[in-house]
């Protein structure tokens, strides 16, 4: 009789040490590298929680709008010790507090910008002043030599060109009937603000980008993890090949690639990193109190080689001019929890 009581008792606790425990946050360290390990931060909010009516255990990210996440409030790691580019303000890695938020799970679409502009009468940036950057590998040899004058200097595979806009995004004799469902490009961080205004949001912080960004995870380079192609399996939309004469496309897409392609992490969001850089709330320079300031972009885009640019990670960081736009940028919005 003993001897099953005390059965009983221990199968008991065992079933409240299982029941307490949800699992979500085992063995997302397993695949880290040898990074500086600081002291662990007590503050910081799990993946998951405990629901206070029944015990039970919930993911508390998905909202009733299903084209947005919503991020748990909680203190979270950003930024970086081990910095690529020190001179972009990678690093420090730091403690961030973030209010809950919501955050659109797709980047915005040209069908969805199509939407505004109908709605609004609308006029990006690009149009009003003529132009916009387009990549070498979207010009004829004519092209390029029509606009060689037109290049970045420290990038001359840009070209500045005459009639480019979110409408002929790939360039002039192409139109966007096939890239409905492709994210909006050559639109500045104005036309952000002015769309995301439109629809009751606002442009993520960099912050908040960075959070949603990491999904939950602790110090790892993408919002997946730490390698790049884990089981051989394409995570992201980026160059493959010899930048920047060969891409080889080998995850499939030469250019961008739909909103809706590359599932990237726990909290339900898509091309986070690759595909578009995507603008955000903060300015480069916090005391920059010029007419037009730097904006601070995140994520990378499918133009984006490891030997060049190598910013298709969460704690990777960019800037632009906010009239500023060009074929591979583009934008996502947030809002408040």
């Amino acid at each position: 009789m003993f001897r099953t009581l005390l059965a009983f008792l221990c199968f008991h606790c065992f079933l409240i040490w299982v029941l307490s425990d949800c699992g979500c946050n085992k063995g997302l360290d397993r695949q880290s590298r040898d990074l500086k390990t600081p002291t662990e931060n007590k503050n910081e909010i799990p993946v998951c929680k405990q629901n206070k009516k029944d015990g039970s255990h919930y993911r508390d990210y998905y909202p009733e709008d299903p084209s947005m996440s919503l991020i748990p409030a909680g203190n979270y790691l950003i930024g970086t010790d081990e910095p690529h580019f020190e001179s972009d303000g990678e690093g420090p890695e730091r403690l961030v507090k973030i209010t809950e938020f919501y955050i659109d799970k797709y980047e915005v679409s040209n069908a969805e910008f199509n939407n505004f502009v109908k709605a609004t009468n609308y006029t990006t940036e690009a149009e009003i002043f003529g132009d916009s950057f387009l990549f070498k590998t979207l010009l004829t040899p004519e092209m390029q030599e029509k606009y060689v004058d037109y290049r970045v200097v420290s990038a001359p595979w840009w070209f500045k060109v005459k009639g480019i806009s979110w409408r002929n995004p790939h360039g002039l004799k192409n139109n966007i009937n096939d890239l409905w469902e492709h994210p909006v490009v050559h639109v500045s961080w104005n036309d952000a603000v002015a769309y995301c205004k439109w629809a009751g949001k606002r442009l993520p912080t960099e912050a908040e980008w960075e959070v949603a960004c990491r999904g939950g995870k602790k110090r790892k380079l993408f919002p997946w993890g730490n390698k790049l192609t884990p089981h051989g399996k394409h995570w992201v939309n980026i160059w493959q090949g010899d930048f920047p004469d060969g891409n080889t496309s080998e995850d499939g897409y030469e250019i961008t690639a739909p909103v809706n392609t590359f599932h990237q992490n726990d909290y339900d969001l898509y091309n986070m990193v690759g595909n578009v850089w995507e603008w955000t709330q903060d300015r480069w320079q916090k005391d920059d109190v010029s007419s037009n300031p730097q904006y601070v972009k995140k994520g990378g885009s499918y133009l984006c080689h490891k030997s060049y640019c190598y910013r298709y990670r969460c704690a990777a960081r960019s800037q632009n001019t906010a009239d500023s736009s060009s074929g591979n940028l583009g934008f996502r919005c947030a809002k408040d929890g």
